[in-house]
């Protein structure tokens, strides 16, 4: 029996700019991602360091809030096998430098802090996102 897994994105401001938005889905849909639930948002700067609370008193806390809250962003819930591990993947490294091709950070991102996607690394973590930016009806099928 296949066991299903969630997961949790981010297409950042920066990729939202450069009109990346429609690749980037087409490449989670090419790698046999099933799109849960989707929505354009705006945060603002208190609810990106509610967020990224576990990287609160890092250095590139203030930056990073600061970016995510500078325009539109899209969360997407996402599911299937091996989910975030196969996310992860098709991110890329996070410093878009160091990225695999074909990955969504070598195409897509300009720097480590303008890396144009999010992904949860963990179960518990993407449970936490999902629940962050989704409520339970949304996801429930």
């Amino acid at each position: 029996m296949k066991t299903l897994q969630r997961t949790f994105t981010i297409i950042k401001p920066d990729a939202v700019r450069k009109n990346a938005i429609g690749d980037i889905i087409e490449q989670f849909e090419k790698n046999g991602f099933h799109i849960l639930c989707l929505k354009m948002l705006e945060i603002s700067k208190h609810q990106a360091e509610q967020f990224y609370a576990v990287h609160a008193g890092k250095s590139f806390f203030d930056s990073l809030t600061g970016f995510m809250s500078s325009g539109p962003i899209v969360v997407l819930a996402l599911e299937k096998e091996n989910a975030i591990a196969d996310l992860r993947k098709l991110m890329g490294a996070t410093n878009p430098a160091q990225a695999e091709e074909g990955t969504i950070r070598k195409k897509w991102a300009t720097n480590i802090e303008h890396n144009a996607i999010h992904g949860s690394d963990g179960d518990d973590t993407a449970r936490f996102e999902l629940s962050y930016f989704f409520a339970g009806y949304e996801l429930a099928q």
